[in-house]
């Protein structure tokens, strides 16, 4: 299915915007996802979090010095992605509320652009007016990061290889590559040494005279000055992004400040489409329709891990007699009714929380898809399909193309971070009533977004025993990561700016179809609780629909005796404590 604008139709209402979402419950991975704005690890280390269907990447920069580090990254990315007002259409975020991450996103940009504006007149005082030596200072640090980037690449090689348990040979070419890195490393070094021995000496006999001679000489010294002043200026602000990125994950302390989010006049056309492009975020976030993507599962709800079908005859309960007219979307009322009673129980131990209960859309696309189409028209309303376009799809789209339906029952816990669904749906092919019910689990997101910030530290050989290692503390902003940000700060203040900055220093590319949630989800079996609460939904829920099923036939004339023997023989099948790829057919 091609690409389209989400929801074109959109109109902004005015007006309190009530939250559509409540963040009980679910703060857990929101906050873990948002944390990333914050983060200053290498842009690189998000290949960790990519799953067996998501993955993004970044892109290799043709600059180090333009790089950018994760946090930078991702919020640019996440920003132009959700906030564009012609962007495509979204996966909806199950267990998180996007709108919080992108306002954290937008957050952490507006403080780094803080950051930028000083760094700018710095760059433009101590390195534009002094460009000789601003030049050549570049230059060495340019040649530094790009060899200290080509060791860390070797030394993730050779770390990956060994875990792998990788063949010898394939191991010992890793190490000789990794051993290469560090001597092309420490011969840049050396140079960069010997270059800046031959400018001190240039310094204090120049060829040249006069006022031409003086400038030389300060374009060498001043870009230090700038440099010592930007170190100070990047660590306070890089102190105050961890303390964000800390406090996200601590339980969301820190709130997001976006006061250009806020129009303070009818005139402020930019923070007005700002705000109704989030407002739209949180309407789409709401839509009914999902999508089925093959082996990929429904996205954003996760991989399907088992199916229930109770499939039989229907046959008047009493010979001589019709069966009363019925339609599907009788016994899915029936259904939902029961299913929303799901928190009650005979017992005062616990037990479920309160579901939510819908009505789903579902709409197959290709298992490569990188675009999917909401449904639009006078059928559609902010997102949502209108109830009677659901009670025709529920009725008459049951075989062929087209969308079909599903009644679903969701459960988010785990603060967000497990997202447990059954899909219940019932067709009628000639005199055979199916009703099939399916269980879909999304798990927690990977475990890059819940690490806490640690300090900085490098492992170094003991000055007396130097067969003994030991860890030293490194400065928070060195001054490699100084010359990075005061390179890169005036390209950051210009929209000009930002495209050259992509082109030549990297960016992050967003797996597609778009999902913050899915696109970093891990598989829940590696959780044994998580694991255990997916499995036990499956058998109250699938009893509770059988059992409304059944009083509806039976309330029709149908005789129930084939559908009941089928529910006992399900009700032991579901039992079975084994999760299985059931979009998976092996054929």
């Amino acid at each position: 299915m091609g690409a389209a604008v989400a929801d074109e139709g959109f109109d902004f209402r005015p007006g309190a915007q009530v939250p559509l979402m409540g963040s009980a419950g679910q703060t857990a991975a929101t906050f873990a996802i948002a944390s990333a704005a914050y983060r200053d690890d290498p842009a690189t280390k998000i290949a960790d979090a990519n799953n067996e269907w998501h993955q993004s990447e970044v892109k290799e920069p043709k600059w180090a010095l333009l790089a950018p580090n994760l946090g930078e990254a991702f919020s640019q990315a996440v920003q132009q992605r959700m906030l564009d007002g012609k962007r495509k259409a979204l996966i909806q975020s199950f267990g998180t509320e996007p709108q919080v991450v992108v306002e954290h996103c937008l957050a952490a940009t507006r403080i780094r652009r803080q950051r930028d504006s000083m760094l700018s007149v710095l760059t433009l005082v101590f390195g534009v007016l002094f460009l000789p030596g601003f030049l050549l200072w570049a230059a060495a640090f340019e040649l530094r990061r790009r060899n200290t980037n080509k060791v860390m690449r070797a030394e993730s090689q050779a770390k990956e290889a060994l875990d792998k348990n990788k063949p010898a040979k394939e191991q010992s070419e890793t190490r000789k590559a990794e051993r290469s890195a560090r001597r092309q490393a420490a011969l840049t070094t050396t140079a960069v040494c010997v270059v800046a021995v031959v400018a001190a000496i240039v310094l204090v006999k120049m060829p040249l005279a006069g006022g031409w001679a003086w400038y030389l000489r300060a374009s060498f010294v001043a870009p230090i000055i700038g440099g010592v002043w930007a170190r100070q200026i990047c660590l306070r602000t890089a102190s105050d992004l961890r303390d964000r990125w800390s406090g996200l994950l601590a339980g969301g302390g820190v709130g997001a400040k976006i006061p250009e989010a806020v129009p303070g006049s009818p005139g402020e056309t930019a923070a007005e489409q700002l705000r109704q492009n989030l407002a739209k975020l949180s309407a789409e976030q709401q839509s009914n329709s999902v999508f089925y993507a093959g082996p990929k599962g429904i996205l954003g709800m996760g991989t399907r891990w088992g199916s229930w079908q109770l499939a039989e005859d229907l046959v008047p309960s009493e010979a001589g007699k019709e069966i009363h007219p019925f339609r599907s979307w009788t016994v899915i009322r029936a259904i939902q009714d029961q299913l929303a009673m799901l928190e009650r129980g005979p017992l005062h131990t616990g037990g479920f929380p309160k579901p939510k209960v819908d009505h789903w859309i579902v709409t197959p696309i290709a298992e490569k898809a990188k675009a999917v189409s909401r449904p639009s028209g006078e059928d559609v309303d902010a997102f949502r399909i209108r109830p009677h376009e659901i009670e025709r799809i529920c009725n008459e789209q049951q075989f062929g193309s087209g969308e079909r339906h599903y009644l679903g029952v969701q459960f988010t816990l785990w603060d967000g971070q497990l997202v447990i669904t059954m899909l219940i749906t019932v067709t009628v092919l000639h005199e055979t009533l199916r009703i099939e019910v399916t269980g879909h689990a999304l798990g927690p997101v990977n475990s890059l977004f819940t690490s806490k910030p640690e300090p900085k530290t490098k492992e170094v050989s003991k000055p007396l025993a130097s067969w003994e290692t030991t860890q030293r503390t490194l400065p928070l902003v060195d001054a490699d990561e100084a010359v990075r940000l005061a390179v890169r700060a005036p390209l950051t203040m210009f929209g000009m700016g930002r495209s050259f900055l992509d082109a030549k220093g990297g960016k992050l590319v967003l797996p597609e179809p778009f999902g913050l949630r899915h696109a970093w989800a891990d598989q829940p079996w590696r959780h044994r609780f998580m694991a255990d609460d997916a499995l036990r939904t499956a058998t109250p829920v699938l009893r509770v629909v059988h059992a409304a099923a059944l009083r509806v036939l039976a309330d029709h004339g149908v005789d129930t005796e084939k559908f009941g023997n089928r529910s006992g023989v399900l009700s032991g099948l579901v039992q079975d404590a084994s999760p299985r790829k059931a979009d998976v057919y092996d054929a």
